[in-house]
């Protein structure tokens, strides 16, 4: 049965959104306390420098993963958007998903999964209702946060609102309010339509995907704003007890409420000193308790810096099954140095000579010494970008430099 609490929530719910094809809340029981486990960025389907990831990502689910799910029996899963790499996944990529949410459902564990902006979210919206109806909850659409997932565990309760990746124009269209600019000023009215559906003595987990100002964003990551228009201000958060966000790959924190889980597995060289892991969450007397749980890869990214004839030892005495960039310190050029370092470095991403890159800087700095702004500017268009320098772009260059010069 239904407690009184969640009957009357389902009937003000409908008053308020029967104009708006309304859903009713999903009510589950669960045993105390209730447990989360956070994860997001799952990337099926990644390349790194050309190279399938898949066999690195089925290990994550089936090593690591699944296993922490058998031994720690988490209530939901909260999957925080980007679960393929890219809108059409490869077949491959979508198997291991099919599997891994078959696995989960068999071990009774609910999923909630909200879209990213790398997944193709009419694509994963197949078959969502009959998937909700057997503990799989898919968020593709704006309109999916305002139909909450209720559970219950002893005293503890948590409603959970899943908000998938917000284009601006769809929130325009769904408010009918072009006044909406940015995704900040979006997600800030999506909120204040959520807040009023709160239920009272009960934790309330927000999910969603999206860029949290002052975040640290890594290079596996796409473009995500444009003058700060992609930024949300992270106290937006502040009235839900947890803000489980997905979009930024390094593990860390967004204002009070906000924590990205980061991304399972290293998906560029700047993220190598990242502590790659996931969250479980426990509901402990009205609040959330987290605990990282760590991640062991099948293999490392890393960049290795040092001379050639090093890094050749190093890798005969012990092959390197890691993806690596090799960085050499030679003060020399090496030939063939990848060549010759790949049977011992298999997984070798790329072999980089600084002598190289110094000996061009310095050549090209000594060329244009007590040269002129106006023949050092036309140096740069050549060099770096690839065009002569035509009359308008000289003298927008001389106004601009006379503008800079004026005292």
């Amino acid at each position: 049965m239904y407690s009184p609490a969640v009957l009357c929530y389902n009937l003000v719910y409908y008053l308020r959104l029967k104009k708006k094809s309304p859903k009713f809340l999903t009510f589950y029981k669960a045993e105390a306390p209730l447990k989360f486990f956070h994860t997001s960025d799952w990337h099926l389907g990644r390349m790194l420098y050309g190279r399938s990831l898949l066999e690195d990502q089925r290990y994550f689910l089936e090593q690591v993963f699944l296993p922490a799910v058998e031994r720690e029996r988490p209530d939901c899963i909260l999957l925080a958007g980007d679960i393929y790499d890219r809108q059409i996944a490869p077949p491959e990529a979508i198997r291991l998903f099919d599997r891994t949410l078959s696995r989960l459902t068999e071990l009774n564990c609910k999923v909630a999964v909200i879209s990213g902006n790398h997944d193709g979210s009419d694509r994963i919206a197949i078959l969502k209702n009959i998937l909700r109806k057997n503990g799989v909850f898919l968020a593709t659409e704006l309109s999916d946060a305002f139909s909450p997932i209720f559970l219950e565990a002893g005293e503890e309760k948590a409603q959970l609102f899943l908000l998938p990746y917000l284009d601006s124009s769809a929130v325009r269209d769904y408010f009918q309010d072009d006044t909406l600019r940015g995704e900040g000023a979006c997600m800030a009215r999506v909120l204040s339509e959520l807040e009023p559906l709160f239920l009272p003595d009960c934790l309330h987990i927000l999910m969603t995907h999206c860029f949290a100002a002052g975040s640290a964003p890594s290079d596996s990551e796409s473009t995500m704003f444009v003058g700060g228009s992609g930024e949300v201000p992270p106290e937006l958060f502040s009235s839900f007890d947890y803000a489980a966000l997905g979009h930024l790959h390094g593990p860390q924190r967004a204002g009070k409420t906000g924590r990205y889980s980061g991304s399972p597995l290293k998906y560029s060289v700047d993220e190598e000193s990242q502590k790659k892991s996931f969250l479980m969450l426990e509901s402990d007397q009205g609040a959330l308790k987290q605990t990282e749980l760590p991640i062991v890869p099948l293999r490392d990214v890393r960049r290795i810096t040092g001379l050639f004839q090093d890094l050749l030892s190093a890798g005969q005495d012990h092959t390197c099954e890691d993806y690596v960039e090799l960085e050499l310190t030679d003060k020399a050029p090496i030939l063939l140095a990848a060549e010759r370092l790949r049977p011992y470095y298999p997984n070798l991403l790329s072999v980089t000579n600084r002598w190289a890159a110094d000996s061009a800087v310095g050549e090209r700095a000594q060329k244009l010494q007590n040269q002129t702004e106006d023949v050092i500017f036309r140096s740069f268009l050549k060099d770096v970008c690839n065009i002569e320098a035509a009359g308008p772009d000289l003298e927008l260059f001389s106004e601009i430099l006379r503008e800079v010069d004026k005292p």
